[in-house]
């Protein structure tokens, strides 16, 4: 079994002369690449490293706004308006890494420790079921402690807690890289998407902000999804953390992944992921590389139309007014009724700790708020798990998503999902707006008469009591 202490001997997939010649050759892109890019974005395929930089470069205002524009239009082609809805549940805190921007990280002696019991980690989820959930994404600290055995013992017990209609159908994970025996425990466990965020693709940096511990070891963690995949698990997902460096470095570096991963195992990430650096304890980066809110919402605008088939995911670090905005602009997962601090849900805090808590949480309004101002606003959210429990990961999930067909399942079944939170957990108000959103999705939607039937046939079957329908 390799080590992370052991040298990865294959070369880094991150170019950094490429990256900042790019960089260097479209500071200012013409109006001519401009203009030849965004017609190969109508095209939905996944663009190239150039062509990413090409858009990066484009700074006009009336470039910037077509951008925007042309993300808006590619989420709706392919992912509807529906948006899946998850949460994140913290099980362990113990780490030997020592990011310096990180509230959880070993030099931190103000930080209350803590690993959670299995009936623990059942007690936390079942409140989450009674909220309403049914996709969580588990997040472990890097530490002996959580072994591939200890994840996949929890995300079994996760599978099993259950009350009333609650239960929870899809557990995501978020941890540190394992080996490729320690990814097939996992994968017995029957998770769905298992992400590494590499935090930083620029290797000087990334060496700086993560001095000592497993985590210092950039290319360990940089190739840990390619073990991932040779242990089977094809449904990945990568990121970023923002304000580390270069925001434009950090996007082709995701970038790099994405082509990466698709040249090696003919399937790209499930998700990519964003966040940008928020207060913590000891938080010790510097301010030169803080992304603007602007700037944030074209690194979403880029990403959509850089890979339109990958799942780009909006946490709670941001406010519910940017959240509110970024969500047209290519996003199709958030979380909603956060709660980061360990066992933070059977406690119902209201009021956040950071010396209980990686980072602060921007926006913590329970599920039933959010969905609420989402259906409010035409989004149709999402606890749909179908594609997972059908086999439809990996390739096949490409071979669905690339060219778009996946809408075709999803809508549907955003729909379906939907009407089980309405009828099980929705608040009134909830209740009234989702109801007639409903309705209105049935009659826009482009599907044939027949599975337009269907669909209001299986919504009447949700309401006579039956649950976990989907196609």
């Amino acid at each position: 079994m390799q080590s992370w202490q052991e040298e990865v001997e294959e070369k880094s997939f991150v170019n950094n002369s490429l990256i900042h010649s790019l960089m260097g050759k479209y500071q200012a892109s013409s109006e001519v690449d401009f203009r030849r890019i965004m017609e190969k974005t109508k095209t939905g395929v996944r663009l190239e490293l150039e062509d990413v930089a090409i858009l990066i470069g484009s700074k006009a205002p009336h470039q910037v706004e077509e951008i925007l524009e042309a993300a808006k239009a590619m989420k709706e082609r392919v992912y509807g308006n529906r948006v899946v809805i998850f949460a994140p549940l913290y099980l362990g805190n113990k780490c030997i890494n020592h990011c310096v921007y990180c509230g959880f990280k070993c030099t931190n002696t103000e930080i209350l420790r803590k690993t959670l019991t299995i009936p623990e980690v059942q007690e936390e989820v079942k409140v989450l079921e009674s909220e309403g959930h049914k996709r969580l994404i588990l997040v472990y600290g890097t530490h002996p402690d959580y072994s591939a055995r200890y994840i996949a013992d929890t995300v079994k017990a996760t599978y099993e807690a259950k009350v009333g209609n609650g239960e929870i159908r899809r557990v995501n994970i978020n941890a540190a890289p394992y080996s490729v025996e320690d990814f097939k425990i996992i994968k017995e466990s029957n998770i769905g998407t298992f992400q590494i965020f590499q935090e930083s693709y620029h290797e000087e940096t990334y060496k700086k902000v993560h001095p000592m511990g497993e985590k210092s070891n950039f290319k360990w963690r940089l190739f840990g999804l390619d073990r991932a995949q040779k242990a089977g698990i094809d449904d990945v997902g990568i990121g970023a953390l923002f304000g580390l460096y270069d925001w434009r470095f950090e996007v082709l570096g995701l970038m790099s992944h994405v082509i990466h991963l698709e040249e090696r195992f003919n399937v790209g990430p499930h998700t990519i992921s964003f966040p940008r650096i928020n207060e913590a304890i000891g938080n010790s980066v510097l301010e030169k590389n803080i992304v603007s809110d602007e700037d944030f919402k074209r690194i979403i605008a880029i990403l959509r139309l850089a890979v339109p088939y990958t799942g780009l995911i909006l946490t709670a670090r941001e406010t519910p007014e940017l959240r509110k905005e970024c969500m047209k602009l290519g996003v199709s997962q958030i979380d909603a009724g956060t709660q980061i601090e360990l066992q933070g849900y059977t406690k119902h805090k209201k009021e956040q700790d950071l010396t209980r808590e990686q980072f602060f949480i921007a926006d913590s309004r329970s599920l039933d708020e959010i969905m609420c101002e989402l259906m409010g606003g035409g989004f149709v959210p999402s606890f749909c798990t179908a594609c997972y429990r059908l086999g439809r990961t990996g390739e096949h999930f490409m071979e669905f998503s690339k060219p778009g067909f996946i809408h075709e399942f999803c809508t549907p079944n955003a729909m379906l999902t939907l009407k089980e939170y309405l009828n099980d957990f929705g608040s009134e108000t909830a209740k009234k707006i989702g109801v007639q959103l409903i309705l209105n999705e049935i009659e826009k939607a482009t599907l044939p008469e027949p599975i337009k039937q269907n669909i209001k046939t299986k919504l009447l079957e949700i309401d006579l009591g039956t649950r976990d329908l989907y196609y």
